[in-house]
């Protein structure tokens, strides 16, 4: 009886071997690649189907025309009014209300001032020539100057009152830092190139 139990050990032995054996090698044969960095994982993760590029020069090359199309469709997006694609300073539901009721509004000075500007540089070319005018034509061009900014400055802080008061209306506790500068900013600029682009008609109650 103790040499038949002898005998059948080695089978049972045999049977507890695992039958998957080789799958051990199989588990170091990614050792010898290196371990890709995280901004290639990104990359790959983002263009799974993008084919790798041969050299430097061309990865270079990719990678400035990746960088052109992500710009253009971020600019278009902007041009669309979609928030994921403004600037950090465009965001938020203080900035949209101060761009609604800026947009909705037609602009004495501050929207104008471009024109105004080209004037005072005809006006500055013509008493430059003219013998008679001497000093008093220079010192004119700058009153006119300072008071176009004063009357900008003046607009621009008139709507920041009435964009403030809005906001605490309709959100309350929400920021304003920085809002007088931004409304100014966009106040100065034509309707037709300001971006984020209008959304609201001239007139239309905010």
């Amino acid at each position: 009886m103790f040499r038949r139990r002898n005998d059948a050990a080695p089978a049972v032995l045999d049977a507890e071997q695992p039958q998957d054996a080789p799958a051990q090698p199989a588990r170091q044969a990614g050792k010898g690649r290196p371990t890709p960095k995280r901004s290639e994982v990104e990359r790959r993760r983002r263009e799974p189907h993008a084919p790798p590029p041969a050299d430097r020069k061309a990865a270079a090359a990719q990678r400035r025309e990746r960088q052109a199309t992500d710009r253009k469709r971020r600019m278009d997006a902007m041009r669309r009014g979609e928030e994921w694609a403004m600037r950090p300073v465009d965001k938020g539901p203080v900035k949209a209300l101060a761009r609604d009721y800026i947009d909705s509004r037609r602009m004495i000075v501050s929207e104008y001032v471009l024109f105004l500007v080209f004037v005072i540089i005809i006006g500055v070319f013509f008493l430059g020539r003219s013998s008679k005018s001497g000093g008093s034509g220079s010192y004119l061009i700058l009153l006119i100057e300072l008071g176009i900014v004063a009357l900008i400055a003046l607009e621009s802080l008139y709507l920041s009152l009435r964009v403030s008061r809005l906001v605490r209306q309709r959100l309350p506790g929400a920021s304003t830092r920085g809002l007088t500068w931004y409304i100014a900013k966009r106040a100065i600029k034509l309707r037709s190139s300001r971006i984020p682009p209008a959304r609201v008609q001239r007139g239309q109650e905010i």
